[in-house]
This record gives C-alpha cells, sequence and structure tokens, in this order.
C-alpha cells in the first residue's frame, strides 16, 4: 500500500509563499531604515593646511671686479720728416747678401810640440838620482814658507834625447807664491836619462809632481 504525503507538510508546495513572504519582510525592514536615518552627517574628510607666509628677502647685489685694461701695444716707429733730429740717433740702411760666402775659419795656431806631445817608447825618461833629486834641489820660496803654503805642483817637461829639459808647462799650479818657478827650476837642474825607444833615445813629454811640505 502506497503512502500519500500530506499536502500541508510539502514542502515543494509551500516553498513559493515562503519565497514571497521573505521579500516582503526584506522589503519592510528597508524602508523602516531608510525612514529611521533621514538625515547623514557628512564628515568634512579634507585636511586643513596652514601655509607658512613667504617673506621675500632683498638680495644684496654683488659689486663685480674691474678688469685691467690690457696693455697698449707698441707705438710704430715712423720716420721723421725733421732734419733737426742728429745723424747718430738714426740707424743707417745696412744691405745683406746672402749669397756671398762667409770668410773661411782662421787656421788652428802651429805648436811646433803638437806633432810631437806623444811619442810611444819601451824606456821612460828618468831622473839621475830619482825624483828624490828633485826634491833636493827645490828651494823653497821665502814667500810661501811664510805664509805656510803647502801643496803640489804638477809640471809638465820635455825631455829631449840628451837628456835636457828643452820646454816645461805647468799642469797644476800652486797659487802666485813662487812656487810654479820653484818646482820649474829644480826639474831643470836635474840631469835625465832620455825615453828610449827601440833602444833609440826619444824625446818625450813627462808629468812630474813636486811637493812643497814645511817641515
Amino acid at each position: 500500500m502506497a503512502l500519500k504525503k500530506n499536502p500541508k507538510y510539502d514542502l515543494k508546495l509551500q516553498y513559493q509563499k515562503v519565497i514571497e513572504l521573505s521579500l516582503v519582510i526584506a522589503l519592510a525592514i528597508c524602508i523602516i531604515l531608510f525612514q529611521a536615518f533621514k538625515k547623514f552627517e557628512e564628515k568634512d574628510l579634507t585636511k586643513k593646511f596652514e601655509l607658512d607666509k613667504i617673506q621675500a628677502e632683498e638680495i644684496p647685489q654683488t659689486e663685480q671686479e674691474k678688469i685691467a685694461p690690457p696693455p697698449a701695444r707698441p707705438a710704430i716707429p715712423i720716420e721723421s720728416e725733421s732734419e733737426d733730429i742728429p745723424d747718430d740717433v738714426t740707424i743707417d740702411d745696412t744691405e745683406i747678401d746672402f749669397d756671398e760666402l762667409p770668410p773661411p775659419p782662421p787656421p788652428p795656431p802651429q805648436d811646433d810640440d803638437a806633432a810631437s806631445f806623444f811619442v810611444p817608447y819601451d824606456d821612460p825618461p828618468e831622473p839621475i838620482g830619482g825624483f828624490a833629486a828633485i826634491q833636493a834641489k827645490l828651494v823653497y820660496p821665502e814667500i810661501a814658507r811664510k805664509a805656510g803654503i803647502e801643496g803640489t805642483v804638477t809640471v809638465q817637461a820635455k825631455i829631449s834625447e840628451r837628456g835636457e829639459v828643452v820646454d816645461t808647462r805647468i799642469l797644476v799650479p800652486l797659487g802666485n807664491s813662487g812656487c810654479n818657478e820653484a818646482a820649474v827650476a829644480a826639474i831643470k837642474a836635474v840631469k835625465w836619462r832620455p825615453a828610449k825607444q827601440r833602444d833609440k833615445p826619444v824625446a818625450v813629454w813627462v808629468s812630474i809632481p813636486v811637493r812643497f811640505r814645511l817641515k
């Protein structure tokens, strides 16, 4: 036997009535709310900013530095037509001939010993008695002795084939107290053995130091 539903408890039959009733209730609630709150207070959402007053200040004017004027250009000399100017003030005109060749340089001074200044030798010249003989012949100048002058004079002497001092030159002097002349005199006062080249005497130049020492 099949069961039948009671129409009072059938949800499908009551569904439309429930929807209509809920809509009516919702509309009634909305109308009541609108009637109760007709006026809305508007809040000022904009913020108030206080602007500071801008004060205008005068800017002091700066003085520009004065630039010195450029120096004046030199005046261009102009030939004067006056006849009162002396002749020594004016400059004579000079003419240069560029085609003319310059004069040749002067010839070097002729020196008799220049060609034979250096002569190769096997045995050097030596003073007879050694260099101590030169110091023994040395006469100390009185002026240099009183002044206390000491030192060495270097003399360049030319010894001939016969062992004689034929020429001298001062390479390293010792003031003007007479020491240079005394050194030359001592070298000339000594006999020399000439230099030899292949057992043959030759004339050569030698440098001789002469020492001045106070005892």
